[in-house]
């Protein structure tokens, strides 16, 4: 029997734009809209038409210029909403509507000031509303990891009633832990008499550093469709990274499997970073600087003996040429004749141990030691 296939639904262009400080200009949005047709995203939300003028004209411009993904905008359960994201998409040549409201009592209660009948009304309303306009309506029920799972059951339901073809199910506010959003999931798959009439896709943030696990118990308890960010970019603490998901489904070989080319995965991570002007952490999972790097001797000898010792992923699968192998105080001998080597220098066991004697000095004194250092180094010692 073949993997059962997942569905990356992109969301940097919306949800990680929304950071502070790394709004995208329209050229820039495209050439990232780009490299992730490229990537190889199922779905690639463009932005929230009704937001801005700017945002508007990057849905209208992305449309145009990438076919490949369904091209996505995102609206509230209002006319306007949905009427600026079917004008935005008009040129696409696949397109979805992204439509819906909030589904715990808190928002209910203190966002719209409204009861879960009212509430419930108007999402199906949007569904039917934005279904005039295309035949793929996905609608999400937000803060869905704190609602009721009963109230949600008949949300999600409801809307599917109505002609929805996903339904996002989002831990809005990352407050649910693995096992409750697993759970949640798995509620909806057996209590929603119509829920194999649409896909059931998750959306998790970060708030508590559950995005990632939250989003892979959905899926193991029955969805189909993950919403992501490149390197995790979103509001506050940031959304599940779809690098971190993709590479668990393939490294764990689960019975999964995704259309991203994983060889690209760096490469849009590195531009992302850029264009939003946001480094990445350096020990960030995947994409990280440090990622592939290591500095202690037992773990360099153990690398060099054999990479599978102290690494589960080979770096050219997501698009890094190879390992670093870090000169440090904490390095051992084994990294630094490999280093040396590297340099066009073969020396014998005993002219290493010289040689690093002198290199743990200097190492104390400078952190690292680069191919220059070691180059000054051995002029110093001139065997």
């Amino acid at each position: 029997m073949g993997k059962t296939r997942i569905f990356v639904f992109d969301t940097t262009l919306r949800d990680g734009e929304q950071v502070p400080g790394c709004q995208l200009n329209v050229s820039e949005k495209l050439t990232i809209a780009k490299a992730l047709e490229e990537l190889g995203v199922d779905v690639l939300e463009a932005g929230f038409p009704i937001s801005s003028p700017g945002d508007f004209q990057s849905v209208v411009e992305i449309s145009k210029a990438v076919k490949k993904p369904i091209i996505c905008g995102l609206t509230r359960a209002k006319k306007e909403d949905i009427d600026a994201a079917f004008e935005a998409l008009k040129y696409a040549k696949r397109k979805r509507i992204h439509t819906g409201i909030g589904s715990s009592d808190i928002h209910i209660k203190y966002k719209f000031k409204s009861t879960r009948e009212k509430i419930l009304e108007q999402a199906v309303w949007a569904v039917r509303y934005a279904k005039k306009y295309v035949e793929d309506v996905e609608f999400y029920a937000e803060d869905a990891g704190r609602a009721d799972n009963q109230f949600l059951a008949k949300m999600v339901e409801a809307v599917i009633e109505a002609g929805a073809t996903v339904v996002n199910i989002p831990d809005t506010t990352g407050y649910c832990l693995p096992y409750e959003f697993g759970a949640k999931i798995r509620f909806l798959k057996e209590n929603v008499k119509n829920i194999d009439k649409a896909i059931i896709s998750v959306h998790c943030h970060n708030d508590l550093g559950l995005a990632t696990a939250n989003t892979l118990a959905g899926i193991l308890n029955g969805a189909r469709q993950v919403e992501t960010t490149i390197n995790g970019v979103g509001e506050r603490a940031g959304n599940a990274a779809m690098e971190e998901i993709v590479m668990i489904l393939k490294t764990k070989k689960l019975n999964f499997e995704t259309k991203i080319n994983t060889k690209k995965i760096y490469k849009t991570s590195q531009l992302v970073s850029q264009m939003m002007r946001m480094p990445i952490q350096k020990n960030k999972a995947i994409v990280g600087e440090n990622a592939f790097a290591h500095s202690s001797g037992i773990h360099q000898d153990g690398v060099l003996k054999n990479r599978e010792n102290y690494e589960i992923i080979d770096p050219k699968e997501v698009g890094i040429p190879s390992s670093k192998i870090i000169l440090t105080a904490r390095s051992g001998r084994a990294a630094l004749k490999y280093r040396l080597e590297r340099l066009n220098y073969h020396l014998t066991q005993e002219q290493i141990d010289i040689v690093y004697k002198e290199f743990l000095k200097l190492a104390d004194q400078i952190k690292e030691v680069d191919d220059r250092n070691l180059r000054q180094l051995m002029l110093k010692i001139n065997f």
